[in-house]
């Protein structure tokens, strides 16, 4: 039986309209999920304390240097299947799906233990706080007990994105988001718990969307069906969404690299600096994940219309999600900035922490659509099967330069706002990289020399 979802494709109809469909969903979704983050902070920053708020706010950058790695596999599986769906290959997708799910068992378990275990040695090369680092160690254990469930949503969730479906892993976060929030408040605020409670609530709504993933996958007819006997590692598949993924995890670390040699010069402050600096970085996720919608849909949508052969369009799509990018960064990060004063109040009361958190907002947010460029430049390269030219880019523009200028700019002038000027800078840089990079892949573009599904590599070979 042909799955519902196949005819559901990306390669015909107006982009526009089907790309702000697509993306909305996707926004929701990853608003949704940092509201987890944003309730333990809102809720041990205002029910516990501020050194509380610290803790659970410093380790954003370390969960995202070992996480991004792994995550950034799905990124393969999402193109890979997208590719299938365009090219209506339904005994590949079918491998995808299975191969797809074993190898998030697999990562979710090694890299379970190896934050378990290596939790509080990361946390003193950060130089975080010592009045905080037992509390955020404590966090970052818990947290990743739960790593297998964060591991099997995102992969689970790319396989949904790659099929055009971005509604069910909406509604998976919509309900567990919920019931973080509730056990938020029945953890610290009922049992008087801190940054333990905020912990295990987020990893029980993790469990709970991870199971809502797979229980959707089970639940599919056809080549999206989930069966348990059929998971395995098929190696044509495999090869190619590391291909794609690998690279795009690698660069993800690569931005948490920098990140974390930020995190470790804010630490630098104190921890109500860090308080202020987790508050506002906070708020500034939910600019980047609308963003990264765009990106989400743009990898997506050039995914589809590879496979299916629709050049024009693969083309199309890098100006709509441009279009559509510059919206949301400007009124999201001009939102932030704007509101901001208000916005930390949800974190915070102390007026010295809400400062320092302006601060960041003042030098980020305002330019933050320029990240919103740079994420679509990635996903329409990505989308057409080069991935690890990002990669490098992203060591050059992003993490080499923000290496560079903590170890030079900031070491002659420590102060917050020279930290935080490198990240607009970076941007800058990137883009530019960027643009001169795809207008020379345009040329191969034309002439479809661009990377095949495996199936295509496999005939070719044969045929040599």
């Amino acid at each position: 039986m042909q799955s519902k979802v196949l005819k559901q494709n990306m390669t015909t109809g107006k982009l526009l309209p089907q790309m702000i469909a697509f993306t909305l969903p996707v926004l929701f979704t990853g608003i949704l999920q940092l509201l987890y983050n944003a309730a333990d902070l809102a809720v041990v920053g205002r029910w516990a304390d501020d050194y509380a708020l610290a803790a659970v706010g410093s380790t954003g950058a370390l969960i995202n240097l070992i996480v991004n790695l792994f995550i950034g596999l799905s990124v393969g599986a999402n193109v890979l299947i997208a590719r299938y769906v365009g090219e209506k290959n339904e005994e590949g997708i079918s491998r995808a799906v299975h191969t797809s799910i074993f190898i998030s068992i697999i990562f979710g378990v090694f890299v379970g233990i190896f934050g378990i275990v290596m939790a509080k040695t990361l946390l003193v090369w950060m130089n975080s706080p010592e009045e905080v680092i037992d509390l955020s160690s404590l966090y970052v254990r818990i947290y990743f007990g739960g790593m297998p469930f964060t591991m099997l949503y995102n992969f689970g969730a790319a396989i949904l994105r790659g099929m055009g479906d971005t509604r069910r892993p909406l509604i998976a976060l919509a309900t567990s988001g919920i019931l973080n929030v509730g056990l938020n408040m029945i953890l610290v605020i009922g049992f008087g718990r801190s940054v333990d409670g905020v912990a295990i609530a987020t990893v029980v709504s993790q469990a709970y969307a991870c199971s809502m993933v797979l229980f959707f996958l089970r639940k599919e007819k056809g080549a999206v069906h989930l069966s348990f006997k059929k998971l395995r590692i098929h190696k044509t598949e495999l090869w190619f969404m590391a291909r794609i993924g690998l690279p795009a995890g690698i660069q993800g670390s690569l931005f948490s690299i920098s990140n974390v040699l930020i995190q470790s010069g804010i630490n630098s402050f104190g921890p109500i600096a860090v308080s202020g600096n987790s508050a506002a970085a906070n708020l500034e996720g939910f600019v980047y994940t609308s963003m990264n919608a765009v990106y989400q849909a743009t990898l997506t949508f050039v995914g589809q219309n590879c496979g299916a052969g629709r050049w024009d369009r693969v083309k199309n799509v890098l100006f709509i999600a441009f279009g559509i990018v510059t919206v949301v960064g400007v009124v999201m990060g001009g939102g932030c900035f704007l509101l901001g004063k208000y916005l930390l109040r949800f974190y915070t009361d102390t007026p010295e922490t809400i400062a320092y958190g302006l601060v960041r907002l003042r030098y980020i947010c305002l330019l933050y659509v320029c990240c919103g460029w740079m994420e679509v430049l990635v996903g329409q390269m990505r989308g057409m099967g080069y991935s690890f030219v990002p990669m490098i880019v992203s060591f050059i523009g992003v993490c080499g330069f923000r290496i560079f200028w903590i170890f030079t700019v900031f070491r002659q002038s420590h102060t917050l706002p020279t930290l935080y000027i490198s990240y607009p800078i970076s941007w800058a840089i990137t883009i530019f990289i960027y643009v001169v990079i795809l207008l020379v892949l345009w040329n191969k573009v034309i002439k479809k020399k661009m990377i095949s599904p495996p199936e295509k590599e496999e005939l070719s070979a044969k045929n040599a």
